[in-house]
């Protein structure tokens, strides 16, 4: 396989591992919202959990993909894999 296989495939997986996270924090949120906060909080604030909820598993994982592709960056010399995304060619008139 070459480099923009590897790149197609890497971006395939980040972004299939990025949704899993999402939903997996989701549930975990769902359920720790309907456990703990639901039995504590006011009927008219039920409503607006759902929607934080959402939010912030969003949120979440957006920071744990970050810091997963630091820690991948960090590890492994990723330009030896993949290539780039943008070039840095210019383009002449």
């Amino acid at each position: 396989m070459n480099k923009k296989s590897n790149t197609l495939f890497f971006i395939l997986g980040a972004t299939i591992f990025n949704i899993i996270i999402t939903v997996l924090l989701f549930i975990i949120l769902i359920l720790l919202f309907t456990r703990f906060i639901i039995p504590v909080l006011p009927e008219q604030y039920h409503v607006w959990g759902f929607p934080v909820i959402f939010i912030a598993a969003i949120i979440v994982s957006f920071f744990a993909y970050r810091f997963v592709l630091n820690q991948l960056m960090k590890r492994f010399p990723l330009e030896k894999y993949f290539s780039p995304l943008f070039s840095n060619k210019k383009i002449h008139p």
